[in-house]
């Protein structure tokens, strides 16, 4: 069974784009949270990114993963596809 992968971006940053990309490649699907000058829904990604304002923030099934350099981290010590896949 395929993960529940939820991201929160804002559509011009370059580093959303990146993480977009890298789970497309993966041939992942997942749930896009735009939330462009949203402070409200930026408040509700904080509060489940344990404080994190940064964009994108990353989540697989219900898990907290990071932003975009820690999903390339993920990737390149092997551990993403085994979170993508549990």
């Amino acid at each position: 069974m395929a993960a529940k992968v939820e991201i929160y971006t804002w559509s011009r940053c370059p580093f959303c784009i990146r993480a977009k990309h890298l789970l497309e490649d993966k041939g992942v699907e997942f749930t896009e949270y735009g939330i462009d000058g949203d402070e409200q829904a930026r408040a509700k990604m904080a509060k489940r990114a344990n404080g994190r304002r940064s964009l994108p923030q990353i989540f697989i099934d219900e898990e907290h993963i990071g932003g975009c350099d820690d999903l390339y981290e993920l990737e390149a010590m092997g551990k993403l596809d085994v979170l993508l896949n549990a």
